[in-house]
């Protein structure tokens, strides 16, 4: 929480929080989007833990039930303003944190799902 504290107060770049808990991505995510936004996330970027890889194999769990019930190894969005995206970073790995970009913040399609995963999980060994 610390990290957090110190990235919001000092870049004034971060828009939004979301804690990935039960739910995982797809029903976390739109808690803190304004209509007509959606997250295009890139599932590549996501290094999950092996565990991960071992839930999904042998209960044969398909990926998007695996990123709806289970965080896959991200703990916390950070939505932040893109200009300030690298101040952001700067300041969370300054106070110990491991940062990610999992993606970007574009319109919505009209029906469309507020949350759009591009590639798939890939899981350490």
């Amino acid at each position: 929480m610390k990290p957090l504290l110190a990235a919001i107060k000092e870049t004034n770049g971060v828009k939004a929080l979301a804690h990935i808990t039960g739910g995982g991505l797809p029903e976390n995510l739109p808690r803190v989007l304004p209509e007509g936004l959606a997250a295009r996330i890139d599932l590549s970027a996501i290094s999950s833990p092996a565990v991960f890889g071992w839930l999904a194999e042998a209960g044969g769990i398909e990926q998007f039930e695996m990123l709806r019930t289970f965080n896959c190894g991200v703990g916390m969005v950070v939505a932040v303003a893109a200009d300030k995206a690298e101040a952001v970073r700067e300041v969370l790995e300054r106070e110990g944190e491991t940062v990610v970009t999992l993606g970007t913040l574009e319109a919505a399609q009209d029906g469309a799902e507020q949350v759009v995963f591009d590639g798939a999980l890939g899981f350490a060994k």
